[in-house]
């Protein structure tokens, strides 16, 4: 209890909060690290999964060779980056490292959302005459919207926990609290930095939850087939399902 009370002592003096080393301007710095690692890695991978599932074709492999990623430590990979002529690149190696680790959760819940989509429901939907496009927008998308929120969450939990090794490449954020700790042998501070970069972690998760499901493009449907509802039977004929989400 001793180090949770220290970790208070710190959090709550006001001089620790202020400056270019105060908590603020680190949480600044690491929601920067975090959020440009996460829309990069966006854009590398949810197309790429999503074509893949919708395609049928070489999804497998795209899968397994990004969890090949997961087997390498990420610090390692950071190391190895910093050696390298990247390394006098400022924050890259970094940047780098954390997109290679936030991947693999986006790519493998992508692609498995769009492979569990009921095929009697698309085959229903081309049967209706909806071209590959309108199939996989209103359809397929849709559809496998819970999987890559949920591979979306993942992934930004992982990151922002993960962007702490930043300040081990001498760069910003949170992790610099923590490293500053140790340096100088305060536990609480140690204790501290942990507890912000959790805190973080967990209210990133619960707005992702939020947003999810006020953004969801099947909320209606999901809320009229919830236990307890009239409805919760749904259309058991796959064309009414199909002319449900057009």
């Amino acid at each position: 209890m001793g180090a949770v009370a220290d970790a208070w002592t710190w959090l709550t003096t006001g001089a620790n909060w202020q400056g270019e080393s105060g908590v603020t301007a680190r949480l600044l710095e690491h929601l920067w690290f975090s959020g440009v690692c996460l829309l990069a890695s966006c854009l590398i991978a949810l197309p790429l999964a999503l074509w893949l599932g919708h395609i049928g074709r070489g999804g497998a492999l795209a899968v397994n060779l990004s969890n090949v990623g997961r087997a390498v430590p990420t610090l390692a990979v950071l190391v190895l980056l910093t050696l390298t002529p990247l390394g006098r690149h400022g924050d890259l190696p970094t940047i780098i490292a954390l997109v290679l680790f936030a991947v693999p959760p986006l790519l493998t819940n992508a692609y498995v959302g769009m492979r569990e989509v009921d095929r009697s429901v698309v085959e229903a939907a081309r049967g209706m005459g909806m071209s590959g496009g309108q199939v996989f927008r209103r359809v397929e998308l849709p559809l496998a919207y819970p999987l890559v929120l949920i591979g979306l969450r993942s992934a930004t939990v992982q990151v922002i926990a993960t962007a702490t090794l930043a300040a081990m490449a001498g760069g910003g954020g949170l992790g610099r609290i923590i490293t500053a700790g140790f340096n100088t042998s305060d536990t609480g501070q140690v204790v501290a930095g942990a507890l912000v970069v959790g805190a973080l972690a967990l209210a990133a998760e619960g707005v992702l939850v939020l947003v999810g499901r006020l953004c969801d493009p099947m909320r209606a449907t999901r809320l009229t087939r919830s236990p307890g509802s009239s409805k919760s039977a749904g259309p058991a004929d796959p064309a009414a399902a199909a002319r449900a989400m057009t």
